[in-house]
């Protein structure tokens, strides 16, 4: 019987061959939100070590143990961060979604200053301009970068959510656009209903949760 893990995977080889693109392209990223260790654990033992948090104190309340038993395993923040998460959110994650505005900037240059510690980032675009939503407006990109650069942040691309009720291509290649003008190869871009789409326009971060572990109840 195929597995969740082993059909999702599948789906992402057959959309980077149809790309021709390479097939370590894509970062497979298990949305683990809300989910408990015993729906984690049968992934890690299938050979998932990418997972995603929306949250600091629920990623601190369930992986330490996980961390500590696979230490190749590999944690990203893909939710909002509050500025004053910002230590925790450095000394927890290996990889930080959601830098969206100058205050968090500063904080997460402080945090990582004071742990020793380079996290890289993604700059989350509003790419919808949508008022509910967190993320950088796409005219404030250019000078959040700058200052991200002159604090030696290490930005490695960009991330966005579409708006839910409208064609999420148009918004993937405009992120793929903005990365490329700002010299950024990393895309974390695409979820459950439309990581495909989302790999033929270059994403590198796939960002999958109800698809593998199914809908939360």
């Amino acid at each position: 019987m195929t597995t969740p893990l082993a059909a999702i995977r599948a789906r992402i080889a057959h959309a980077v061959a149809i790309a021709r693109r390479p097939a370590n392209d894509i970062a497979l990223v298990a949305v683990s939100k809300t989910r408990g260790v015993e729906q984690i654990a049968p992934l890690i033992a299938e050979g998932q070590r990418v997972f995603g948090e929306n949250r600091v104190q629920e990623a601190d309340a369930k992986w330490p143990a996980l961390q500590e038993a696979h230490p190749d395993l590999q944690l990203h923040l893909v939710g909002q961060l509050q500025s004053n998460k910002a230590e925790e959110a450095v000394r927890r994650f290996d990889y930080i979604h959601s830098l969206d505005r100058l205050s968090l900037l500063t904080a997460l240059a402080k945090a990582m200053d004071k742990a020793g510690r380079q996290v890289p980032l993604f700059v989350q675009v509003n790419i919808g301009s949508e008022a509910q939503k967190g993320g950088c407006a796409i005219e404030a990109l250019p000078t959040l970068l700058t200052e991200a650069r002159a604090a030696a942040l290490p930005v490695i691309g960009l991330m966005c959510v579409p708006p839910a009720d409208l064609e999420a291509a148009p918004f993937f290649a405009l992120l793929a656009k903005l990365a490329d003008e700002h010299g950024l190869p990393s895309r974390s871009m695409g979820m459950s209903d439309d990581f495909e789409t989302a790999i033929m326009l270059g994403a590198t971060h796939v960002r999958v949760g109800s698809a593998l572990f199914g809908e939360r109840i």
